[in-house]
């Protein structure tokens, strides 16, 4: 994989922190997940599963309870089988974890954007993903994309809590035991889509909103978004739009 560019936090205060969504963000591996969703759902429930959701804006755990719900499983809402549904989820997606590459790509621009946002000073970059740890860490491997991220302190749907929620969570845990919590000024949260730049809002960061997704630029500011980048093709306008969402 090669030396990795997180830059060292010891000894040097974090004064931005980039948080990134995964899915139709940096790649797309729905082809790939959708076949694991369907094996662990009829695994776990006994039943197939016919109707899919919209992935966008949410995590594993909701879309379990949802995935329930539209195709009339009657079950406990209980932790019990959200586990035993996790658990079978990251299973039967290591056993495609070879097939990402193949049936999965990077979306246009998101490696030099990393890269990019990766070389800024007293920066660091993670990821707040609706999927599970194993799960997002597999995918952003496959394409070698967890080299400028520190995924150690991400937040993941491995956890029944709303992104706003993990958001929330990193803003008070980057700093470390004691550290101070970072504010919306200092945090941002790159996605495409419209559930995530209202749980930005609601998570204290500033969203900053990429057409990868299939929401629209009206539909992105009217969420709130103040800004809103054509692609991620032009590693600059990133850098600059962090800059600018993050000011100093």
């Amino acid at each position: 994989m090669g030396s990795s560019p997180i830059p060292e936090r010891r000894g040097a205060a974090i004064s931005r922190l980039v948080l990134w969504n995964v899915d139709l963000t940096l790649l797309d591996v729905g082809q790939v997940m959708r076949a694991a969703y369907a094996e662990a759902f009829e695994k776990v429930t006994g039943e197939p599963l016919v109707y899919l959701t919209s992935s966008a804006g949410r995590t594993d755990s909701e879309m379990f309870f949802e995935f329930c719900a539209r195709n009339y499983v009657d079950i406990e809402p209980d932790g019990e089988i959200l586990s035993d549904f996790l658990a079978t989820l990251e299973e039967a997606f290591g056993r495609r974890a070879d097939q990402i590459p193949a049936k999965g790509r990077v979306m246009p621009g998101a490696a030099a954007s990393l890269a990019a946002v990766a070389s800024m000073p007293d920066t660091v970059q993670t990821v707040v993903s609706g999927g599970t740890r194993a799960n997002t860490t597999a995918k952003l491997v496959a394409f070698d994309l967890d080299r400028y991220l520190d995924l150690s302190m991400g937040g993941f749907g491995s956890v029944n809590y709303p992104k706003s929620s993990l958001i929330q969570s990193i803003r008070l845990h980057a700093a470390g035991e004691g550290g101070r919590v970072y504010g919306e000024e200092e945090t941002v949260f790159i996605t495409g889509s419209v559930p995530d730049v209202r749980a930005a809002l609601l998570g204290g960061a500033t969203p900053i909103a990429v057409l990868n997704d299939s929401a629209t630029e009206g539909q992105l500011r009217e969420a709130g978004a103040k800004i809103v980048l054509p692609e991620l093709g032009d590693p600059r306008a990133v850098m600059t739009a962090v800059h600018q969402a993050t000011p100093k």
